[in-house]
């Protein structure tokens, strides 16, 4: 996993963040979504780096010349996820249409009145999958590094403090407590596997047909914790449409002391192979923004088993869930 995406900052000013909130709010969904045309305009022409990268991924999941279309639509899915996470956020669940698949898996997992860890990506909205969990009632807690978008986060604080505390941060002295007396509570905890950190080990894992390192950190919460996990992805299609899809990945992940390495990276491929399948179903929904193929991203630290894991965050190719 490339480190790149801690060096990005947020390209655009508060007060600018704040009237989009403040149109959004006042003037409703269509209205701000008017916004983001110029704004992914700009974004495309003077983000030489994310470009680049938003049509090396393209080019990988969808075989083919990628055009200055393609790369706008990409710019504006995200930007549409961000805006919908104002109404999420303000527990506006009403003014989308969410499709849920695998709603048994999760109802399952529930029943048991046990923990679990919903492990996810950086693919779609993560957002919509917690708003489900509030509308039922049900502790959802996101464990998560938000130190690189500060002006996102704060003002999605001020949009619903509540939820905002729900945010684990990733890397803290108290992160680890704060995730097992979740789970403890037959809590979940949502976690998202594909970047990692500068100190933290990598797990290289094919991905799209090349090399990418994954955080070895995903799989060894998964195993210390001892509960179930699901996987889950909520996906955007377009107007006021997601798609949630639970599946399940392990009723537990255990990695042997006496084959560690090869243990994560077969843990850690199998999340990749699911993600792969995701990435295919709904390409413009991916959201990293940085050379996620480059060299630094499966090097040095991938061999070195000394590397401390900094990263406590979420983590088949032939479209079927996969059940251990």
């Amino acid at each position: 996993m490339s480190q790149d995406w801690l060096g990005q900052r947020e390209r655009s000013n508060r007060l600018a963040c704040r009237w989009i909130v403040w149109v959004a709010l006042h003037f409703g969904r269509a209205a701000a979504r008017g916004l983001l045309y110029p704004i992914c305009g700009y974004y495309l022409l003077f983000s030489p780096q994310a470009r680049a990268s938003i049509r090396a991924f393209l080019s990988r999941v969808l075989a083919r010349r990628i055009g200055w279309r393609d790369l706008f639509r990409h710019y504006y899915c995200f930007a549409a996820t961000v805006l919908d996470r104002v109404y999420l956020l303000r527990g506006q669940y009403d003014l989308f249409d969410i499709d849920l698949r695998g709603a048994e898996i999760f109802t399952e997992c529930l029943a048991r009145g046990q923990g679990c860890l919903l492990l996810g990506a950086h693919l779609g909205s993560f957002e919509i999958v917690r708003a489900t969990g509030f509308a039922g009632g049900f502790e959802v807690r996101i464990l998560m590094h938000e130190e690189n978008a500060p002006m996102i986060r704060d003002i999605m604080r001020d949009l619903n403090p509540t939820v905002a505390e729900t945010v684990i941060p990733a890397g803290a002295p108290d992160t680890m407590l704060k995730v097992k007396e979740c789970v403890d509570r037959g809590g979940m905890i949502g976690v998202l596997g594909d970047r990692s950190f500068p100190e933290a080990r990598i797990v290289p894992c094919v991905f799209l047909g090349e090399p990418a390192g994954f955080p070895a950190g995903t799989m060894r919460l998964a195993h210390v914790l001892r509960v179930p996990v699901l996987l889950f992805f909520g996906l955007y299609r377009g107007g006021n449409h997601y798609e949630i899809h639970f599946e399940w990945f392990a009723e537990e992940v255990n990695i042997d002391r006496a084959q560690r390495d090869q243990d994560l990276q077969r843990w850690t491929q199998r999340y990749v192979d699911r993600l792969e399948y995701y990435c295919r179903l709904a390409p413009d929904n991916w959201f990293n923004f940085y050379d996620f193929w480059g060299e630094k991203s499966y090097g040095s630290a991938a061999a070195d088993p000394s590397v401390p894991s900094r990263l406590l965050a979420t983590s088949g190719r032939d479209g079927q869930p996969r059940r251990n």
